[in-house]
Parts: structure tokens; C-alpha cells; sequence
């Protein structure tokens, strides 16, 4: 029975991540790109200005919300994951060296969707009047779709969150964490399994408060950390290092490119680094807009920037130092790979999990590289641990209510304990299947909205373009999607008043302005 189960769900995910979410992901990611006229390139000087000006590593309480980086660290925790390090090498060996580079481009790519689904996620948010913040896609799906088929998308959303960060998603990192440790430092599993229950428990009974003052200290250290090793063996075989860019564009594009007696075509390479970036930085998926909905900023256009930034820093930084150090060390020069018979040795001896381990015991010798790699993944899939179940905690609670947080939490502390113990292929299958499911009343909202979305922020702080033609602006108005305060051609100080004004109709006639038009923070009362 569960091998036919996990056959159906194996089918299932290869049409999911080879056709429909490729597909879907790839054109959010250049819809996105051509409508906001590459705002990831316009805007980037100005994200990593808002990051650094409000970079610290004691935010404080925030009442039920966060800062900007806090926000921006909680949607990192839940980018880099073990996907980084395991996802990266896997993309590397099935379809070559040339995958990294389709990797950077579906992160260039992703940046405009991730920076789309933060400002809908802050403009849809509300707020409890204890001052619980609450947002994400579930929010802006049904601002999209009103009615039953809205509350179905959102539903569908909610459901497949929650079993696939909630519960299976948290138990592969549980099992990631227990068997890396155990493989570099001989820990029983049971005993990692219960350790990590210990501390992710303390967290998620502190609340969002908590967890935002522990990512913004563990997300930095750790990225610092692994960057800081990867250095330290790039710079100890800096000789490889152009032969490593070589040959990753040598794969990319060359169809008869070879490693080790192996020929890697250009379509895998494609479909590989698609795949693996598509997952890898989460842009468009779904998962980050919860966090960057808590950040307190002034307008959304602020914390869109900030997002932009979490997915070049899990993809361009992370996932780049991976490549290069398996690279330079496996692939050139009198690497193992690059002198070996590569189907044999992929096959039976190095892969996707061992591969990285490998490659930096070549110069920190095997253990110690065994212990950073181990170290690293532990920082890389506790931290994700910590997002996802706050991801999920946020849809439990929009289907079922407060009540329903303190059953969820206990279940989702169990599934990360048995995850140190089991490690089931269907599991892991079934966590990929609902995540990947997830992806599609996402974007089909995020298409909905996108002329609404980039009107709200006609104008942006760097260069002053008009991110959305006014043509469209007149068919949205005249349409009636888009409210008399968004026009085009206000200051931003003209815009932030007339959303005040918006807010005082909002209060007055809830019916009468479109939920999308809203200013980032509205208020609901209980009951």
C-alpha cells in the first residue's frame, strides 16, 4: 500500500516540478520583472540600504509585529534551509555544473515575485486590537477572489501550508539535523530529536515575539559562518576558481560539455536549476509573505525591497558559495569527479548529501569538514524549523481560530520528534507534493492583483519611475479595482494622506472600497 502511495505521489510531484510550477513560477517571475520595470535591479541599492539601516540584533518586542529585519531574518530562516547545501549539490549532479547558472537567473528572476508578494502581504494585513498582526497569502487571496471560490483557494492554500511546513516539511529537517549529527558527532538520534523538541518548543511558546528575537541573531551568525568556511576554501584553491566559473558556463550552454566521461545537456541543466531555485529562495511559493506581513514599516514598497534581499542571500550568496566549493574541489583541476569515471562514482559512492562533506574535508580534513557541514545544517534546518511552524501556526489560526494554536503546536512538536527517528521517502514526497500545491492559488492571486499591487506604489524611493503604465491605470480605475486615492502622479506624501483618507471611508463604509486599496494596516475587531 505505501509503495503504490508513494509511486502516485512521485508521479505527481515530477508533472508538478517539470511542467506546471516551471511554468507558473517562471512567468510570476518575468510578469513581475517587465511590470515593475526590474525593480530588482532599480531598487537593489535601496533594499540593502533599508537592511542595513535597520540591521540589529535586538529589535525588541514589537507588540504582536516585528521590525523590517526581523521580518526579513524569519523569511531567511525559512529560505536557507538544508535545500542550500543538499539541494544545490543534487542540482549539480544530476544536471551539471551548468544548473547553478539557471539557478542565478530564476533568483533574479524570483526577486520580483518575492518583492510582489510582500507588498500584498503588507497591504492585506490586519490588526487584532491587542495588537496581533496578522497576514499572508490567505489575506490577499481572498481580497483577490471574494466569495466561495476565494475562500476555497484560500483554504486549499491554508491546508496544504500546514501539512507541508507544519508537519512533514519540519519532520525532514528534524531527520536532516538527527542524521547530520549523529554521522559527525555520534549523538544518538532520539537524543537530537529531543533536543531540538526542547528548543523549538521554548520558542513557539514564546510567540511571534520570541521567535523574531532568535532568528534575528541565528540568521546572521549562521550565514556569516558558512560564507566565512566557503571562503576559507576558495581562497585556499583560488588557483581553480576560473576554470570554476569556466565550466559553469561551459554546462549552461554547451550541449556536449563533459565531467569525469559525462555528458550533461542543456536541458537538464535548465530543468534542474530551475527547480532546485524555484525551491531553494521560495520566491512565489508563498511562505515568506507571512513573515514580511509583521514588519512595521510605513509603506509597503519599503518591506518589498527588504524581501528582495532574502532571495538574493539564499540563492546568489548561499547557494553560490556551495557550488563553488563542491566545484573547484570535485569538478576541475585533479578533482575526484573531474578525473574519475562520474557515473560510477555518483552512483555509488558520492552524493547529494555527501558531496558537500567531501568536498570541504579536502582542506579542513575529513571530520573537521564532516562538523562544519554538520554545524551549518543544524543552524540552516533549525531556523527553517522555527519559520514553517510560524507559517503554518498563522493559516491554523485563520481556519480554525486561536483555540486551535495549542493543539497544532503539540502535534507539530511531535512530527519533529518522530522525524529524528523515521526517515520515510513518502514523507518526504508528500511534504514536496503539498508544497508544491501551495504554489498555485499563490500566484494565481498574485497575478490577479498585480495591477492593483504595483499601482499602490506608483512611485519608487531610487529613480521616481512609473512602475505601471497609466493606460492600465485608467482601465483599472474605470473598472472600479482600482480606489480614486491611488492615482498617478502623487508624491509619496499625497499617496500616505489620501490612504489615511481611504482608512477613515474603510471605517465608515467597510463595502465600498476594494480590500486590495487598503492601507498596510487595518484594524478588526473581535466577534
Amino acid at each position: 500500500m505505501e509503495e503504490a502511495l508513494l509511486g502516485i505521489v512521485t508521479t505527481i510531484n515530477n508533472y508538478l516540478s517539470n511542467y506546471i510550477l516551471i511554468i507558473l513560477l517562471l512567468g510570476m517571475g518575468i510578469w513581475f520583472t517587465v511590470r515593475t520595470k526590474a525593480i530588482q535591479f532599480r531598487c537593489f541599492g535601496e533594499g540593502w540600504r533599508r537592511v542595513f539601516g535597520n540591521f540589529s540584533l535586538r529589535g525588541g518586542n514589537q507588540g504582536g509585529g516585528m521590525t523590517s529585519f526581523q521580518a526579513l531574518s524569519t523569511a531567511i530562516a525559512a529560505q536557507v534551509g538544508t535545500g542550500n547545501i543538499v539541494g544545490a549539490c543534487g542540482a549539480i549532479i544530476v544536471g551539471g555544473p551548468g544548473a547553478i547558472f539557471w539557478m542565478w537567473i530564476i533568483a533574479l528572476l524570483g526577486m520580483a515575485t518575492n518583492y510582489a508578494e510582500a507588498v500584498m502581504a503588507q497591504k492585506t494585513r490586519v490588526v487584532d486590537e491587542d495588537g496581533t498582526v496578522h497576514g499572508g497569502p490567505v489575506y490577499y487571496i481572498t481580497t483577490a477572489f471574494k466569495g466561495k471560490g476565494g475562500k476555497f483557494l484560500a483554504g486549499f492554500f491554508a491546508v496544504a501550508i500546514i501539512l507541508a511546513l507544519g508537519f512533514m516539511g519540519c519532520m525532514v529537517q528534524s531527520n536532516s539535523i538527527a542524521e547530520t549529527m549523529n554521522t559527525a558527532f555520534g549523538i544518538p538520534t532520539w537524543v537530537m530529536g529531543l533536543i531540538v523538541v526542547i528548543l523549538a518548543g521554548t520558542v513557539f511558546i514564546g510567540g511571534v515575539s520570541r521567535l523574531a528575537a532568535v532568528t534575528e541573531k541565528i540568521v546572521p551568525i549562521m550565514a556569516v559562518l558558512y560564507v566565512l568556511g566557503s571562503l576559507v576554501v576558495l581562497i585556499m584553491n583560488a588557483a581553480n576558481i576560473p576554470a570554476t566559473f569556466a565550466l559553469i558556463f561551459q554546462c549552461a550552454f554547451n550541449p556536449d560539455a563533459t565531467v569525469g566521461g559525462a555528458t550533461f545537456g542543456i536541458i537538464a541543466a535548465i530543468s534542474q536549476g530551475a527547480k532546485r531555485g524555484l525551491f531553494s529562495n521560495e520566491a512565489g511559493m508563498g511562505s515568506t509573505p507571512h513573515a514580511h506581513a509583521l514588519a512595521e514599516v510605513r509603506d509597503p514598497h519599503e518591506q518589498g525591497v527588504v524581501a528582495m534581499i532574502g532571495v538574493f542571500v539564499d540563492t546568489i550568496i548561499v547557494v553560490t558559495m556551495t557550488a563553488l566549493v563542491v566545484l573547484s574541489v570535485l569538478y576541475v583541476g585533479d578533482g575526484t569527479l573531474a578525473t574519475g569515471d562520474y557515473a560510477t562514482l555518483t552512483a555509488e559512492t558520492i552524493t547529494k548529501t555527501n558531496i558537500a562533506q567531501l568536498a570541504f574535508g579536502q582542506f579542513f580534513g575529513a571530520n573537521v569538514g564532516a562538523w562544519f557541514v554538520a554545524i551549518c545544517l543544524l543552524f540552516f534546518a533549525f531556523s527553517t524549523i522555527l519559520s514553517w511552524n510560524l507559517f503554518a501556526k498563522l493559516n491554523v489560526e485563520w481556519l480554525f481560530g486561536k483555540k486551535a494554536v495549542l493543539p497544532f503546536t503539540i502535534i507539530a512538536l511531535a512530527f519533529i520528534f518522530m522525524g529524528s527517528l523515521l526517515s520515510n521517502d513518502l514523507v518526504w514526497e508528500l511534504a514536496d507534493m503539498f508544497n508544491q500545491l501551495m504554489v498555485i492559488p499563490n500566484a494565481i492571486a498574485l497575478f490577479a492583483l498585480s495591477g492593483a499591487a504595483l499601482a499602490y506604489n506608483i512611485w519608487t524611493a531610487d529613480s521616481g519611475d512609473v512602475a505601471v503604465s497609466i493606460s492600465d491605470l485608467v482601465d483599472q480605475m474605470r473598472d472600479g479595482d482600482i480606489a480614486v486615492g491611488a492615482h498617478a502622479g502623487e508624491s509619496s506624501a499625497q499617496t500616505e494622506e489620501t490612504a489615511d483618507t481611504d482608512m477613515t471611508s474603510e471605517s465608515e463604509s467597510p463595502e465600498t472600497t476594494p480590500r486590495a486599496l487598503l492601507p498596510p494596516v487595518v484594524r478588526r475587531e473581535e466577534g
